[in-house]
């Protein structure tokens, strides 16, 4: 099933409206896709969170072990995990009450995807936030 169509997602209005994007799986390495796609999203004027337990801060932000330990509201959780992590990253992202709920090229997790559209979040799935953001900016 194709997410994106299903909910009719308008991905450029997602991300117009969004500013805070938890990244989930970010890497510290510059030569990793997550890293560079955070990189580039945060100098289009996103506020990047990282979400991994391995350290303090990446891209000169505080690092959160995990989603619950966030502090801030956040308007997209983006994964850059492998698709069998996906279930509970997204049962976490519930309470927060993200925007959308954006998987990276090769994250496809059917079942994540429809609990949270439950739960009346967007999904985009199988997509890499920063080639949408070219295509559309």
């Amino acid at each position: 099933m194709d997410i994106q169509k299903s909910i009719n997602i308008n991905i450029r209005q997602i991300l117009e409206i969004s500013r805070n994007i938890a990244v989930v799986g970010l890497s510290d390495s510059p030569l990793k896709p997550s890293n560079q796609v955070s990189r580039y999203m945060q100098d289009m004027g996103y506020r990047i969170i990282p979400i991994n337990p391995k350290y303090n801060h990446i891209l000169g932000e505080k690092c959160y072990a995990d989603l619950r330990s966030v502090p801030d509201s956040i308007d997209i959780v983006n994964i850059f995990r492998n698709p069998d992590h996906v279930f509970p990253i997204v049962e976490q992202a519930i309470a927060l009450k993200p925007r959308a709920v954006w998987m990276q090229f090769g994250v496809i997790n059917e079942p994540a995807a429809q609990l949270a559209l439950q739960h009346g979040i967007a999904v985009v799935m199988d997509r890499c936030i920063k080639i949408e953001h070219l295509r559309y900016f």
